[in-house]
């Protein structure tokens, strides 16, 4: 799956397009790597948002093509530094 695409579903990010230029912009990092919206999610990736004030490290656990509210936290795990 995609990252703009990941960041979506388990609404870490709300809309799609912010996660596209959030990428484009450098703000998402995948194992301490700059990533483009195109790349595709493994499990065990960890990923790092850094939005403004908001820093946040998650690991990937798991991938679906839809998750709803409830379920969308079970796809990821917060990784603390």
């Amino acid at each position: 799956m995609r990252l703009d695409k990941y960041l979506k579903v388990t609404r870490l990010i709300k809309r799609r397009t912010i996660a596209n230029e959030a990428c484009d912009a450098g703000k998402i990092l995948i194992n301490d790597v700059e990533a483009k919206a195109s790349y595709q999610v493994k499990v065990g990736d960890k990923i790092q948002i850094n939005m403004g004030t908001r820093n946040l490290k998650v690991e990937v656990k798991s991938i679906s093509e839809y998750a709803n509210k409830e379920t969308a936290s079970d796809l990821y795990i917060v990784v603390e530094d």
